[in-house]
């Protein structure tokens, strides 16, 4: 069963263009038939009667489908429009981010092509996840030593994902602190869950039960034996979250949460906790329909509707900020002496950016010449440029101190007599002290 991925994440690579824009790649406007509402309502309301995960829910999604075309609301011949009052109705009655009705003829004919459960079934899906690189859309150093993956969607074809996940969790262990960041995450395969966890947790750990279909058998899926190299049991681990975290994405931070494998630091998740299928119906619509419910071993609960808590509230956008300074300091928590400052300094200028700190005086009162050395403000930050060099845009630590943001160990003070800032040191954290330069003209 697949989760939210055609409609979530990957799904842009599918939908980026306007409805007609697509039709018109893949052939003519003209080449797609008028639509016959009335049996296409039909084979969801079917579809829905037969598969839906909650049966008590069955018969108020069927009777707004039945007022719909009572009242003439789908009598309509063009596709996008029908698509577009269907799934409004199945949204308000459903309140279920993974039921979902929409006009795609690209999208309904990839998944009539083939199963997308079973590795090579259906090739236009799997270059779909390829070139999404498995859903790995960037692998970070950060200053300390944090490894950061983005991670937009738990993408699965089977050998070929996880050689790509692989490949990301040799990089990731190789850091003293992991973040994992799952802000633009809206689903996927729980495979693709079961394979990253796994190397956070013991093996043989009980994960998800997924109820599906109906069936007495509910299927059962624990932590895997993972090669040493990628094993990060015990290693700081960072999720960052935002309203968009969803389905297969809030499964892993469920996991995280359960088992206090590390911080969630964001917004609260989605709340989409439905396993889902993607079903086409006719040649020009999909319908997503959820099929089951995921109960995590690690609380005994599923989080539909409800999502889960950050254990670090922050900014959606400030989020990495935040989580960066929060592993720099449980990493310089152990670090040698020597070490323990500069990670402490970049920590506190990352926690900086993150919160937004405002400086003592405007921006514009620091601009101007220290020596060979020319301070500038566009209005929102400060830059730093010496002749014949790059300009840096600087960080405010709060009052008039301010770190360089490609060097965080490097400092800028101000001296201040009001308003007028009249002379700048600059002090590298752990090392030698350095002269004070007076201003000595406004910027140029």
């Amino acid at each position: 069963m697949r989760l939210a991925i055609l409609f979530g994440s990957l799904a842009l690579a599918v939908t980026a263009l306007p409805v007609h824009a697509q039709v018109e790649a893949s052939g003519s406007l003209t080449s797609l038939p008028s639509v016959d509402s009335r049996a296409v309502v039909a084979e969801v309301r079917r579809v829905i009667g037969e598969r839906y995960v909650l049966p008590e829910r069955r018969p108020a999604l069927d009777a707004v489908m039945a007022e719909g075309l009572a009242s003439g609301r789908y009598a309509v011949t063009d596709g996008a429009v029908l698509a577009e009052r269907l799934n409004a109705d199945l949204e308000r009655v459903g309140q279920d981010r993974h039921l979902g009705f929409r006009f795609n003829p690209q999208e309904a004919a990839m998944i009539a092509s083939g199963s997308v459960e079973q590795p090579g079934a259906n090739p236009a899906f799997e270059r779909l996840i390829r070139n999404a690189n498995h859903g790995v859309t960037d692998l970070r150093l950060l200053p300390g030593n944090v490894r950061l993956m983005k991670y937009d969607g738990f993408h699965w074809t089977g050998a070929e994902s996880a050689a790509a996940l692989d490949n990301a969790m040799r990089f990731l262990a190789g850091g003293d602190a992991v973040i994992i960041d799952l802000r633009a995450n809206g689903g996927g395969n729980p495979e693709a869950v079961q394979h990253i966890i796994s190397r956070f947790l013991p093996a043989g750990t009980q994960l998800t039960t997924f109820y599906m279909n109906g069936s007495a058998e509910p299927d059962g899926f624990s932590s895997l034996e993972t090669p040493t190299e990628q094993r990060m049991i015990g290693k700081p681990l960072y999720v960052l979250t935002s309203g968009e975290t969803g389905s297969a994405a809030e499964e892993f931070t469920g996991h995280v949460a359960g088992y206090h494998l590390g911080e969630i630091v964001g917004a609260n998740t989605a709340g989409a906790a439905f396993r889902n299928d993607m079903v086409a119906v006719g040649e020009q619509f999909v319908l997503s329909v959820s099929v089951g419910r995921a109960v995590l071993a690690s609380t005994g609960k599923d989080w539909e509707a409800v999502g889960h808590a950050p254990t670090v509230e922050a900014e959606v956008t400030a989020a990495l900020d935040i989580a960066h300074a929060a592993a720099l300091r449980t990493v310089a928590a152990t670090a040698p002496a020597d070490e323990r400052a500069v990670l402490e300094a970049v920590a506190e200028a990352m926690a900086a950016r993150g919160l937004r700190r405002a400086p003592e005086l405007d921006l514009a009162a620091y601009a101007g010449v220290y020596g060979d050395r020319t301070i500038t403000s566009d209005g929102g930050r400060l830059f730093s440029q010496r002749p014949d060099r790059p300009s840096f845009p600087l960080i405010a630590l709060g009052g008039n101190r301010f770190a360089v943001e490609s060097a965080p160990g490097m400092r800028m003070v101000f001296e201040a007599a009001g308003a007028a800032v009249q002379a700048m040191t600059v002090e590298y954290v752990g090392g030698p002290a350095q002269p004070r330069t007076e201003r000595t003209a406004p910027a140029r």
